[in-house]
Formats: C-alpha cells, structure tokens, sequence
C-alpha cells in the first residue's frame, strides 16, 4: 500500500477552484440525491427479503445453479452460504441476469413446488419494494453480455459506493484539483478531468470485462489529476506525505517521482491485493493525466508552471521532532504538549493522532486522553483500516479512561453507525443503550437505531433485532424495519 499526499501548495481564493467546487458539488448532489434515495428503497427491500421466506427458498437454489454452470462464483457464494451471509449473496445473485431470467419465468420455483405459492407472493412483494434503477444504469457494466454504453465512461465517475468513498475521492479531488486547475484553466480543466475519467473507464472494462460487477466512482478521474500534477511540476521539489504499508514519512523531492511510483503501486495491487478497489481504473486515469498534460504543455510550452513560493512554516515538522524526542527522554508531559500543538495544525493527520493518543494512554486521567480519542472517533472512516483502527482505539479508550469515558451523544451515535458497518455488534449496542439513556432527543436517533437493527437482520440475529422493537416503536414508527418487526411478531402471535 503506497499514498503519496503533496502539501506544498494551498489554495488561493483570490482566485478560487471554481470548477473544481463545481466537481465536488456535482458528485455531492448526485450521491445524496437520487442515489441516496435509490439507496433508501433498496434496504427496504433487503430487509424485507431477509425477513421473508426468499432467502431459504432461491438462496440455496442460486448455489447449486452457480456449481452446475461452473461458474467461477460458486466457492465464494457456496463460502457466503455457510456463513448465512444473506445480503451479500443477495447482492451476488441479482448480478446474474441469466439465473434471474429463469427464476422469473418459474423454472427455479416451478408450479408444482410445495413453496411455489410463498414464494411467489414474497417475490411479488420484493420486486414491488425495488426501486428503479439509477446507479447500475449510469455505472460501468462488467457483465460478459453488457451493450456497449460509452455515455457510462463518465456518468460512472459521479457515482459512488458509499459516504467514505464520496469523501476519500473529493479530499483527493481538492488536493489535486485546484493546483491543476490554476494550471489550466477551467474550460481545459473540466475536458482533462472528464477524458481521465474516460481513460479509467477504457482500461478498467477491459481488465474487468466478464467479472459481473459494476465500476462506479471518482478515482479514475482523480488519478489523472495526480498524473497531471506530476508532469505539471516535472522536476520541481515538492514536499509530500507518503506511505508505504506501515513505515510513513515526510519528504521533499521532484514531483514526477511520483507518478512511477503511484504506477507501480497500482499495477502491484492489482496483480496482489485481495481488495475489490478499481485499481486498472486508476492507472487507466494516471496515464490518460500524465499523457494529457504532457501533450498540453509540449503544444503550450509557455504555460509551463512558474515556480511558487512554498507555503510558510507553521512548525509543524519541529512540533512531531519535538514531540519524538522528548517521548525518547520519557519526558511524556512535554511529549504530549508538543503533540497536541501538532494536532491543532494538521487536526485530521492520523498518525499524528496515533503518536497523540498512544503518548496519553500513560494518563488516562489526562485532558489530552480524551481529546485525542474524542479527535480519532471524529475522522472519517474512508476504509476497513481506520474504521478497526477506530473500534481498537474506543476499546482502549474505554479500558483506561479516568474517572470514566466521556463521548459525546453525536459521537455515540457517530460510533453506532460504523461499528455496526464494522459487524462489532456487542459494542454497537452498548452504545446505543448509553446512547438513549444519556440523549434520547439526539436528532437523528430513530435512523440511528434503524441502521443498528438492520445490521442485526441481515447477520441474522433476529432474536437481537426484535428486542429493540420497544425502542423502534418510539423513536422510528414509521420505519420500514419497524413495520417489518411488527408484522414478524403479529405472525408470530397467529401462529402460536
């Protein structure tokens, strides 16, 4: 794992990003409006599809159609089976349109099934709960069959997975984005910008082509912006933070260093790395950005970039150094006083945070022991690493903290939503507990405990998921997962 961060520059609004703002707005509006929506309506049907009589009947079926075909997803459905993992198998079937085609048309369930008729009725009222289709149309299809949709190539790149991915691509996008921006000119900007995302496109559906999945996100586009800001500074010294798995560090050195760099790392972790991430996607975007930038400054010698005066010291490096050799000296109050000072300059440097709230662990009556954990449990969970890293630093925190733990109600509801993301159901619901004792007029609340308990269902933990049906009652009535709980119970009570 390679992040390379420049930090010389800083925006000037005297003459602002504007298309770079633009951008984001953009991305923004669409990933809270229709696909927020699109979003909302499909937990309502999963959740109801968990509940149902589905799961048992097309689950298992979809399985041994998978090893019949020899596909290449049985083991990993056949692995998701044993382990009751419904959504994810849910998710898998409804991107297999040929096994869809036949369970559509009754030959999966056929008539003279003992379940035909509950199934039927269930699916009835599942495909009447799925909402039309907004993110599949407007992503890249990877499907072996998939009609070419060259319009996709950019409506993918203002579409995201989920909030951490929204954000991860902007910071990015900013970071980059306004240097490159002052560079070209907005008009030129926004054609770079969009034919990055074409390039990422282009090499990502040939690298994926058959998989049966979706690409969605910014990431390529981004990434032509880091190949464009690379070729921009050529070979200016620029300082930067990079990281390299788990030794990081701050450097000045020339700026195209890092687009072989940022290469390499790419190529690597798409030929190694276990994760999902549209790797092909992001070199594809890298070399369209250096291509393009490279071009525009050969045909515009003149509008290479003067060099800027870097930014002004803010003792930033002195305050980490400072920090590091007087916790060397087992000097910890020094220690901790120079890493709060460095905390205040870069609030969201994580591993400024780690070094601050490591120090404090040694006074966990301190001030800086709160404010450090109360700072980490605030950042943004952009991957798995920060949000366990979040989870391992609340156990901490929770262990040692003098006279007791003090987390503000939104952080607690901040913590609910990601250590149910994270399946760290035990926590999640102490929380929520602590949560409705100490704020029961928190905003927000009701979608709190709804997210919590869709959790529990779709891991399978109906017996954990109906016992907050009291505190769903109150706080989300109207909730589809409320009206779900209510129904299984009134069932329930027919029945016995």
């Amino acid at each position: 794992m390679f992040y390379a961060i420049p930090l010389e520059d800083r925006p000037r609004w005297s003459n602002p990003p504007w298309m770079t703002l633009l951008i984001i707005l953009v991305n923004v509006l669409v990933f809270f409006g229709p696909q927020r929506s699109e979003e909302r309506a499909q937990q309502a049907a999963s959740q109801f599809y968990a509940a149902s009589a589905l799961p048992g009947i097309e689950l298992p079926r979809f399985v041994d159609w998978l090893q019949r075909t020899d596909s290449p997803m049985a083991k990993q459905a056949k692995a998701l089976q044993k382990r009751g993992l419904v959504e994810p198998l849910l998710q898998r079937m409804e991107r297999e349109p040929k096994f869809l085609a036949l369970l559509r048309s009754g030959q999966i369930v056929p008539a003279s099934d003992p379940l035909h008729e509950r199934w039927q009725t269930d699916r009835s009222r599942y495909e009447a709960l799925q909402p039309e289709p907004f993110t599949t149309r407007w992503a890249k299809n990877y499907a072996l069959d998939a009609p070419m949709r060259p319009v996709t190539w950019i409506t993918a790149a203002f579409l995201h997975v989920d909030t951490s991915h929204l954000v991860g691509n902007m910071l990015f996008l900013f970071m980059f984005g306004f240097s490159v921006e002052l560079m070209l000119g907005r008009g030129t900007y926004l054609l770079f910008y969009l034919l990055g995302a074409v390039g990422g496109s282009v090499l990502s559906g040939w690298a994926y082509a058959g998989t049966g999945s979706y690409g969605l996100g910014a990431s390529g586009a981004v990434a032509a912006l880091m190949g464009m800001y690379a070729v921009m500074y050529r070979l200016r010294r620029v300082r930067f933070f990079y990281q390299l798995f788990f030794y990081f560090n701050y450097v000045t050195a020339p700026a195209l260093i890092l687009l072989p760099a940022w290469i390499a790392n790419e190529v690597l972790q798409h030929f190694f790395s276990g994760q999902s991430a549209g790797y092909m996607a992001h070199l594809g975007g890298l070399l369209t950005g250096a291509t393009l930038m490279a071009l525009h400054l050969r045909r515009k010698p003149r509008a290479a970039l003067a060099v800027r005066h870097s930014a002004p010291d803010d003792g930033f490096d002195a305050h980490v150094a400072n920090a590091r050799r007087l916790g060397q000296a087992l000097d910890m109050e020094g220690a901790l006083r120079a890493w709060r000072a460095a905390a205040q300059l870069r609030p969201a440097d994580t591993e400024v945070l780690r070094a601050w709230f490591a120090a404090a662990r040694y006074a966990p009556a301190s001030e800086d022991f709160h404010r450090a954990a109360r700072r980490i449990f605030r950042l943004p969970a952009r991957d798995a690493a920060t949000l366990a890293w979040q989870h391992a630093s609340y156990r901490i925190y929770l262990d040692l903290a003098r006279p007791g733990a003090r987390i503000a109600p939104e952080d607690m509801a901040r913590l609910v939503r990601r250590f149910t993301r994270a399946r760290a159901f035990d926590d999640a619901e102490k929380l929520c507990h602590a949560l409705l004792q100490a704020a029961p007029g928190q905003p927000g609340l009701g979608e709190t405990l709804c997210l919590l308990v869709n959790g529990l269902l779709q891991q399978g933990l109906a017996q954990r998921a109906r016992a907050w049906l009291p505190q769903l009652q109150r706080w989300a009535p109207d909730e589809a997962v409320t009206r779900l709980l209510l129904d299984g119970q009134a069932r329930s009570q027919a029945t016995a």
